[in-house]
């Protein structure tokens, strides 16, 4: 098929702020996983399907299969929808003080 460009699984973004491998990032309506690190602005290849351990608000609590949102202001992932985008579902139970969590990513636009 002479248009097909890629999977998409991974993508070159413009960095919103400076990243490490294994951080999110949002950037307009995709959110992903950094794959390596990178400075505020420079492109950086982001993988926006699959499982990930992410920084997560410690007060949260949720059971395997409760929404992950992703709270871009504080960057980390919340089960709180309000003012977040969705990103997924957590993979594992998160508990109260944990502040990391396993999500498995949607793939989708948020």
């Amino acid at each position: 098929m002479k248009n097909f460009i890629q999977s998409g699984d991974t993508v070159p973004l413009p960095a919103p702020y400076a990243v490490n491998g294994g951080d999110g990032l949002q950037v307009g309506a995709l959110f992903g996983v950094a794959t390596s690190a990178a400075a505020a602005g420079a492109s950086v290849e982001t993988n926006l399907e699959g499982v990930y351990d992410l920084s997560a608000v410690g007060a949260d609590v949720g059971a395997a299969g409760t929404k992950a949102y992703w709270d871009n202001a504080n960057r980390r992932v919340t089960v709180t929808a309000a003012g977040n985008a969705l990103i997924g579902a957590l993979l594992s139970p998160k508990a109260a003080n944990e502040t990391s969590v396993r999500v498995r990513l949607n793939g989708v636009a948020v």
